[in-house]
């Protein structure tokens, strides 16, 4: 989901590593330790919970979180919470990284001191504003002015244990005085419209003289201001619960009377003294922010035709895609919007076919095939990471899952052996599970999608075509992707591969690791087997799989996999789960006297149907045939007042859904979109709000069953697995060429210079491949003349969007520190400078 800004959308996703915290406070309680746990926020909404650590002060939480921001945000912030059984958990600190700072920290591990955590510091939300000075004469004579404070409105205050009844409190205040006044509270709301007057009596000095245009008194504009306070009206105890606050000096009134603006929320400073903030102890983390700013398709023309003709180039190194590849500080920076724009254009596999021939013509030794980190290499891992994630899930996850939740001991190690374990049992337990993963592979060669396996026969030919002596390097070249790179790594990580919720239990994830050792041993095809095993435990283990009909059973496998004129996947018609979790939906009135209340339920996606049940493993209350999704679109939220819902639409009625946070949100709402888009009886119009109390909110037709009234989001691809925008990932390819235009310059150097031809190679341009310097000149040029042409029209919308940029407005509100930032750089950078 892109946020609209003139001209262009603007992409916004986080990709962060949760690493370890260190040092927190002890538990006041007799043992000391905590239970804690990890969340990851937008401002103060939880998008991510990590899993949690019992009895530790040094919890390390090793997990990995990707997401697309729907939304604008001030604030990523982490939360420590210690478990407490018995009443709510508790908040240990917090990380609060600006959005602005974001780039600081971009892809580097760093330690982050954990702030405390009190209703002055949990501020959000902004406030639109109106002051208006007027000139009064009082019955007696006297010259004053009132000022006119109006309370328009309120946007994304915090909700306070699950509810937000705010209201605010104007002051006007000086040295001695200070008169306040009190809105009404608005409830179940966080964008409260208040829309209040409030008069304040602003007296003149004796000396004042009364003029048809008066003039502020320094002292006096000086010495005032206006305070707004938000609260949230509790029905605790406690008292009620301050939500942020803004102070004006009423001597903006001097640049413009009246003065309207939007303004953030700021915490309170009240002078009070918090604690050192090492006493709270430090979190790890690494987190990658990206931002692209994406122009229409036209503009992006020239660079993508230019990428996407890499696959015909002769040779492909001087080709705009392995150029990139030459130029990037990781191939896998190169590889990933490389093969999404492809993929997204159907040029994947002629491309990989070309890198894959031209690395297999420079590779000497069979037994190195496809080993290094190549940009051959990294293509293949995101194809098989993008096309294949669905494919991986269908053939792991409930095996993975059984090892997760049986908890059985596979330790064949003697040295870490536990009293009372028996090393013959363990080993039963282990020889067990490898069969079953074992099997659940072989067998699946049917499934494998025909993408992966058109880029396996090309790879299984340009090895046997290169070294024909070599029987097996057919099967070598295959296996060293789908085994090593593919099945390993998931068993090994099922987190990273969504395979598990969160990083296995250290038992588990030891005997994953000795089955995915074994299984990447297997599928090998290694001369002497046993002999790659370090550890003699692991080789005495594998004799139990030293038989011909492992090795058949691999070589039928990847046979299939690699050979060309499959059958049409489709023709595979088994249920692929997709996505599944806990939402609140409300109840559809399916009886006539039905009460339509909300509830928790267990929503499961498949690409057959959509059903929920009362619990994980229950047999569905409900189903939805994925043909009856008529469209899945966002519900508003004055509906019910509440966040994050969206509608799943049906041929007789909508069911209301209410997802987590707007991460959750999105992503539903994503997925049934794509699996219900070829559908023949797909809406065009759909009705924003409920039908409550007899009409529509949205248009007040008062029939269930007239047409919508706001036309339904444009389609977007049917492939679940590819749906990817080809114009984001060449404005990244661009990034990617620009940050890296010192190293584009001196390649070409390179292949101007007469060493190229001549002579050995200057030692700054041997890190290049460079097989026809002229090729490769020619096409440099043009992807720098790309680059600069779209240097320039980004140039040009920043001036734009400086010049009809006003600070105030609701996307820029005082106190917007980031927006400063860009005035700034803005009014520093020449006006003829890129």
């Amino acid at each position: 989901m892109a946020v609209e800004e003139e001209g262009l959308r603007v992409f916004q996703s986080v990709k962060i590593k949760i690493g370890e915290a260190k040092n927190l406070p002890t538990y006041p309680g007799p043992n000391k330790m905590r239970d804690c746990y990890c969340t990851v926020n937008l401002d103060q909404e939880e998008v991510f919970r990590t899993q949690i650590v019992e009895k530790s002060l040094c919890p390390f939480y090793g997990e990995d979180f990707y997401c697309e921001i729907p939304r604008s945000f001030r604030h990523l912030s982490f939360y420590i919470f210690d478990r407490d059984v018995f009443r709510r958990d508790s908040i240990i600190g917090k990380v609060a990284i600006r959005k602005e700072d974001l780039q600081k920290y971009h892809n580097r591990d760093t330690w982050f001191q954990l702030q405390h955590v009190d209703a002055d510091s949990e501020v959000q939300g902004k406030v639109h504003l109106a002051l208006r000075l007027s000139e009064v004469i009082t019955d007696s004579g006297v010259v004053c002015h009132k000022l006119a404070t109006r309370i328009l409105e309120c946007q994304g205050l915090p909700i306070v244990n699950g509810q937000c009844d705010p209201y605010a409190t104007v002051t006007l205040a000086g040295p001695c005085r200070s008169e306040a006044k009190k809105t009404k509270v608005k409830k179940k709301t966080n964008n409260p419209q208040f829309d209040e007057v409030f008069y304040f009596e602003v007296t003149r000095p004796c000396s004042y003289n009364r003029k048809s245009h008066f003039d502020f008194e320094d002292e006096d504009v000086d010495k005032l201001e206006i305070r707004v306070d938000l609260w949230n009206a509790s029905n605790l105890k406690f008292g009620d619960e301050f939500l942020g606050e803004l102070r004006v000096p009423l001597k903006v009134l001097r640049q413009s009377s009246p003065h309207e603006a939007w303004y953030f929320l700021q915490p309170r400073d009240n002078g009070s003294k918090s604690l050192k903030p090492e006493d709270l102890g430090s979190l790890r983390l690494n987190v990658v922010y990206t931002e692209d700013h994406v122009f229409s398709s036209d503009y992006y023309s020239p660079l993508r035709d230019l990428l996407l003709r890499s696959a015909d180039a002769e040779p492909v190194s001087a080709s705009a895609a392995h150029i990139l590849g030459e130029v990037c500080r990781e191939k896998q920076e190169a590889a990933v919007p490389l093969v999404r724009l492809f993929l997204h254009y159907g040029r994947v596999v002629p491309f990989i076919s070309a890198i894959a021939s031209a690395e297999v013509q420079r590779t000497q030794d069979p037994n190195t095939i496809f080993r290094g980190n190549s940009l051959t290499s990294k293509c293949i891992d995101e194809t098989m990471k993008l096309a294949g994630m669905h494919y991986l899930h269908v053939t792991l996850k409930p095996t993975i899952e059984e090892i997760c939740q049986s908890h059985k001991s596979c330790e064949i190690d003697p040295v870490r052996l536990k009293d009372g374990e028996s090393l013959e049992s363990n080993t039963e337990n282990l020889r067990q599970y490898v069969d079953r993963v074992f099997s659940v592979i072989t067998t699946s060669g049917l499934s494998c999608p025909t993408v992966m396996c058109d880029i396996f026969f090309s790879l299984r030919e340009a090895a046997a075509k290169r070294f024909q002596d070599d029987l097996d390097v057919r099967y070598t070249a295959v296996s060293s992707f789908i085994f090593l790179r593919f099945f390993a790594p998931a068993i090994l990580s099922p987190n990273l591969f969504q395979l598990t919720p969160h990083h296995t239990d250290p038992q588990t994830s030891r005997t994953l690791t000795l089955v995915s050792k074994t299984i990447q041993t297997l599928g090998s095809l290694s001369k002497s087997k046993s002999a790659s095993f370090k550890e003699s435990y692991m080789a005495a283990f594998y004799e139990f799989f030293n038989e011909q009909k492992y090795a058949d059973a691999v070589k039928n496998f990847l046979d299939l996999i690699s050979s060309s004129g499959r059958r049409d996947p489709k023709s595979v018609q088994q249920p692929i789960l997709l996505k599944e979790g806990f939402m609140i939906k409300r109840a559809q009135g399916r009886k006539r006297f039905g009460m339509k209340n909300f509830k928790k339920r267990w929503f499961r996606l498949t690409n057959h149907e959509f059903t929920y049940q009362k619990s994980k493993g229950d047999p569905p209350l409900y189903s939805i045939p994925i043909e009856n999704i008529l469209a899945v679109e966002p519900l508003e939220e004055e509906s019910f007042k509440m966040k994050n819902m969206f509608q799943v639409i049906q041929p007789e009625r909508a069911l209301y859904i209410q997802a987590n946070n707007c991460v959750e949100a999105k992503a539903w709402i994503d997925i049934l979109t794509k699996v219900s888009q070829c559908n023949q009886k797909r809406l065009a119009v759909y009705h924003p709000s409920a039908y409550l109390n007899g009409h529509w909110l949205c248009c007040r037709a008062s029939s269930d069953t007239a047409a919508g009234c706001s036309p339904c989001t444009s389609g977007l691809p049917a492939n679940i697995q590819l749906d990817i925008d080809g114009d984001r990932e060449t404005e990244r390819i661009y990034s990617l060429f620009s940050s890296y235009m010192s190293k584009l310059e001196k390649m070409q150097e390179a292949c101007g210079s007469r060493s190229v031809y001549d002579g050995p190679e200057r030692e700054e341009y041997s890190t290049f491949v460079i097989d026809d310097p002229q090729e490769t000149y020619k096409t440099l040029k043009q992807v720098i003349t790309g680059v600069g042409a779209l240097e320039l029209e980004h140039a040009q919308h920043r001036r734009d969007k400086f010049k009809r940029t006003k600070y105030g407005s609701q996307e820029h509100p005082i106190g917007d520190k980031s927006f400063q930032s860009y005035i700034r750089q803005q009014s520093e950078t020449p006006a003829h400078s890129m």
